[in-house]
């Protein structure tokens, strides 16, 4: 999983603790990133928000619930290569009592690279439906739906493959 940076969740900013080195194993045989490992690296950035609002695998083990992604639209915007830094700046776009989308720029070497969009829902793993959140878990997540109301959301936000802002 990618590394942790501290203070990364500042009010009117995005959520940046995700940095990874691209591994060797994420590389086609173009010596580029494999389109699926673009999806990788965008899911633990996005794991990295839902640990930061108390939704990681710990919650699912204490609460009986977790989040489970539902859709998930990336764009392919540059290669990267072996031997770049990923990094990744989240945007929680959208949520309420029982579902979040975070938006995401994927970067190599701070270049854009890729943006993913994904859409998850909070399921009560006991019961196998969704549920909503616990107060607390409320909580966390609106005031990260707060701190980012103020970002820019980019055009193609909400829009399918091949649609055009």
């Amino acid at each position: 999983m990618g590394e942790r940076e501290p203070a990364t969740d500042l009010p009117g900013t995005p959520f940046t603790a995700y940095r990874e080195l691209v591994r060797p194993e994420w590389l086609d045989y173009n010596d580029h990133l494999n389109d699926a490992s673009y999806a990788i690296a965008l899911t633990t950035a996005h794991e990295l928000v839902l640990e930061s609002l108390g939704l990681s695998a710990e919650y699912r083990a204490s609460h009986g619930a977790s989040m489970f992604t539902v859709e998930m639209h990336l764009r392919y915007v540059a290669e990267v290569a072996g031997g770049q830094t990923l990094t990744a700046a989240t945007t929680l776009v959208e949520a309420d009592h029982k579902r979040l989308r975070l938006h995401s720029e994927l970067y190599a070497d701070g270049v854009l690279a890729a943006t993913g969009e994904c859409l998850y829902v909070h399921v009560d793993t006991v019961g196998g439906r969704t549920a909503p959140f616990p107060a607390d878990r409320q909580a966390r997540v609106d005031a990260m739906r707060a701190a980012h109301a103020g970002l820019p959301r980019p055009a193609h936000l909400g829009l399918g493959a091949g649609a055009r802002p």
